[in-house]
């Protein structure tokens, strides 16, 4: 199966359609599959993001342009 075929055969669908039902379930289905990745995290991993963001909060962090700096000297 090509994917992108298949996602712009579907996209072509979709524009054509005016059948509001469709759109509303198709619209359910994503909502269905999404999922919030913080719950997918271990907690491990989410006590490393929590600690980098209070260390953000407390100025304690490098710019990306410092630190590539840093990289060309």
């Amino acid at each position: 199966m090509d994917i992108q075929a298949e996602k712009i055969t579907l996209a072509q669908l979709l524009l054509q359609t005016e059948d509001v039902a469709i759109i509303k379930k198709v619209k359910a289905i994503f909502k269905k599959e999404k999922k919030d990745w913080w719950n997918e995290l271990s907690q491990d991993q989410k006590n490393e993001i929590e600690e980098a963001d209070k260390e953000i909060d407390r100025g304690e962090f490098v710019t990306s342009e410092a630190f590539f700096d840093l990289l060309r000297k």
